[in-house]
């Protein structure tokens, strides 16, 4: 409330924080929607899905540059398109429960092909669901969270690599954050990932309510942010 007064529907929050995320996901389900993503793999068009929704992905400041490089190459021969247009369909619009389809998801990326930067890294596992589906998925950047976790006084059971239990934690994190900020009325995961977002970056950290609203918090860089 100290950067945004007018909490979640502040004028400064929306342009720093929320509309973006919201373009990506609304483009997301033009895009990539289960009837649309589902036709583009039955004729083959593997390589299409992955490029769009590494598209959809690059509107956002989500991942880091090395992360959206790795899944490029990733992506970029035939093997990996497939694997990653087939597990993301699966992922987000499969059968199984919640759990099995992510457990499934985590293999897929870790099998990615893999040039010189690592793929399973937790943004690159999270911001997919984040963006097509933000009432259900949430978003981990696992330093922000982890400082954001202190900060707010919950426990939160992290692991570098990806799994259920972190991402169980994760959710409920979320769900307790929903429940106390109630008042504000946040609409989704991408109002609660924002908030995450100022409690643990350093772009908001030891800032003023004045310079907040008379210059634009700069983006860091990948060292600063890791």
């Amino acid at each position: 409330m100290r950067f945004f007064p007018g909490g979640f529907k502040d004028e400064t929050y929306l342009e720093w924080e929320r509309n973006y995320k919201v373009a990506a996901a609304r483009e997301w389900h033009d895009a990539l929607a289960p009837s649309r993503l589902g036709l583009m793999l039955k004729s083959g068009r593997y390589r299409d899905v992955a490029t769009t929704a590494l598209r959809i992905e690059s509107h956002t400041n989500l991942l880091f540059s090395f992360e959206k490089m790795a899944l490029r190459d990733a992506t970029r021969v035939p093997v990996g398109a497939r694997t990653f247009a087939e597990g993301l369909n699966d992922f987000l619009y499969g059968s199984g429960d919640p759990e099995e389809r992510f457990n499934r998801w985590c293999q897929v990326v870790s099998e990615l092909p893999r040039r010189q930067t690592r793929v399973l890294t937790w943004p690159i596992v999270t911001v997919f669901g984040f963006l097509a589906e933000p009432t259900r998925h949430m978003f981990l950047k696992p330093n922000v969270t982890r400082i954001a976790a202190t900060r707010y006084g919950i426990e939160f059971r992290y692991h570098s690599r990806p799994n259920w239990q972190t991402y169980q934690d994760l959710l409920r994190f979320a769900g307790q954050m929903r429940r106390d900020l109630a008042d504000l009325r946040p609409r989704d995961m991408i109002d609660l990932q924002s908030f995450l977002w100022v409690q643990g970056s350093e772009e908001y950290a030891g800032r003023s309510f004045r310079a907040a609203h008379t210059t634009k918090v700069p983006r860091l860089s990948v060292s600063e942010a890791r």
